[in-house]
């Protein structure tokens, strides 16, 4: 018998109930999965109060910890009633991106889940928020959940991008399509495949264009276009997606796929980030620009976990 799953919900600092801990809920149902609750506290007013000694400001450290906990646990109460196994936990502590990823390890978790905080440009520009921090260094699966409509996801979309020189993320496209479905299976939702391709985004020295104005003539653009139609059916077939699941559509992948979230209601998309250096592409950076602009809520999967 296999051991069961955990997941890790971060709840906010500020004892607030949001569609996060419904979301994890609800997953964790479908999924019979484990969840476990951890909120880590630092308030800054609190942190830095100088009108007290040192001792009473631990007291009073102490005791928001400690009523932190016992919301969690009001929290916590109905869901174990359903039958699910939930665990609490508050922590004090100023930067929590190391403590998060040290619980991911060593519990082990399995997915983590937690409220997207949004963030202005210009404050993402001068701090990295957590969420981004997150994205990036966090091997294991990670739920950004934002604009709920239903707690169960009835709409689930895969995000891939299968054409890359030398079968370059194969592998990585076929894992987000498994774990896509296996996500859809779970919560009996429908699931589609969508492959936002953009000429423009792609160098011509790249695939052996020689010139820009070669690469953009009719018959280069469509031997490319071709290819990428090639990758994408080979990718689909090789999972089991139906034709009638399968879109292949041409635009920046970014507005394609907020364009395509709204239309349709979807609740969530499943994609994927591999790095920083390839601006533009969908495996990449373009997690971070739809971060804060999709419509729904957001699963990213590392690359990490190839090798698990």
């Amino acid at each position: 018998m296999s051991e069961q799953s955990r997941f890790m919900l971060v709840a906010s600092p500020l004892m607030e109930h949001s569609p996060a801990f419904d979301r994890a809920a609800a997953l964790a149902k479908a999924e019979d999965a484990a969840l476990h609750i951890v909120a880590f506290d630092y308030l800054e007013g609190l942190a830095t109060a100088s009108l007290v000694n040192e001792q009473a400001l631990e007291q009073m450290r102490l005791g928001y910890v400690e009523r932190h906990h016992r919301w969690l646990e009001e929290q916590a109460r109905p869901l174990r009633k359903l039958g699910l196994t939930v665990t609490t936990e508050a922590i004090w502590v100023e930067k929590p991106l190391e403590e998060i990823l040290i619980h991911v390890k060593e519990q082990p978790m399995s997915l983590l889940i937690k409220a997207l905080q949004h963030e202005s440009l210009l404050s993402r520009v001068i701090f990295t928020p957590l969420d981004v921090h997150l994205l990036r260094e966090c091997p294991v699966p990670l739920h950004f959940v934002s604009h709920v409509q239903h707690a169960m996801p009835r709409r689930i979309v895969a995000a891939v991008d299968p054409f890359h020189r030398d079968g370059q993320y194969k592998d990585f496209n076929d894992r987000i399509l498994h774990e896509a479905s296996k996500l859809a299976s779970a919560c009996n939702a429908e699931l589609d495949v969508v492959y936002a391709h953009d000429l423009s985004s792609i160098g011509a020295d790249e695939f052996n264009f020689d010139q820009s104005s070669t690469f953009f003539s009719t018959s280069k653009a469509r031997t490319l276009f071709d290819a990428q139609s090639e990758a994408f059916n080979e990718l689909a077939e090789r999972n089991g997606i139906p034709a009638e699941r399968q879109h292949m559509i041409m635009g920046n992948p970014a507005k394609v796929l907020a364009s395509y979230a709204e239309a349709y209601d979807v609740d969530l998309i499943v994609m994927g980030r591999v790095g920083h250096r390839r601006m533009g592409r969908l495996i990449g950076s373009t997690v971070e620009h739809l971060l804060y602009k999709m419509p729904c809520s957001v699963w990213v999967i590392s690359p990490q976990q190839l090798s698990s």
